[in-house]
């Protein structure tokens, strides 16, 4: 699978919402505004653009059995398999700690508006899920991962923007009042998924 194929794949067939339904807390409470989910998205995006190829290289270079054989043929033998999650939240964190700190500077209207949920990106089960399943699939080179994380990103942007002005709609639609809020965004969100899925018989 080329660079190209695997991001086609991981925005439709695999999205990180629809498809694994990771990063739904941040989906569902953001997505009542376009422009405020769009802030989300691209910070999300970002987020994995840069944290996955940095794992990849941590866990191909220093992490799993025998990443360390590099250093001497007396380190082939340790595994630090074990830290994987440790390692990757640690540098997850700190680039969301990035994000924030420019969002902050930059945008304080979109710093307000996104509020708790921009540092909680950190724990965003669709960038910790990103970089696990790059682990799990263990892909060729770094660029190969980078791609995925692009393509992933791309997804979730897509899935919460969409979802953010189906909402905006809503708000001049008649919903029956036991399904207004998460009721019908529930709903709308497992119609999407539905769509999304048509995509999973495609040969790409």
């Amino acid at each position: 699978m080329d660079a190209i194929s695997l991001i086609v794949r991981s925005i439709f067939v695999d999205n990180m919402i629809f498809a694994y339904f990771l990063g739904m807390c941040s989906y569902l409470a953001v997505s009542k505004n376009v422009k405020t989910a769009f802030g989300l998205g691209i910070a999300v995006t970002f987020v994995l653009v840069l944290t996955l190829p940095i794992n990849y290289m941590l866990e191909n270079y220093v992490l799993k059995a025998g990443a360390l054989a590099w250093l001497g043929p007396q380190f082939a033998t340790i595994d630090l398999s074990v830290f994987s999650l440790l390692i990757f939240i640690a540098v997850i964190a700190s680039f969301v700690q990035l994000v924030e700190m420019v969002v902050e500077k930059f945008s304080p209207s979109l710093y307000a508006s996104l509020g708790i949920f921009l540092p909680l990106i950190a724990v965003n089960c669709a960038i910790l899920g990103g970089s696990l399943f790059m682990q799990q699939r263990e892909f060729a080179n770094v660029g190969m991962a980078t791609a995925y994380g692009f393509g992933s990103g791309i997804g979730w942007l897509l899935a919460i923007l969409g979802m953010a002005a189906i909402r905006e709609k809503l708000e001049y639609s008649h919903v029956p009042k036991p399904l207004k809020g998460l009721g019908i965004t529930f709903i709308i969100t497992a119609l999407m998924a539905i769509g999304f899925m048509s995509f999973s018989g495609i040969n790409i």
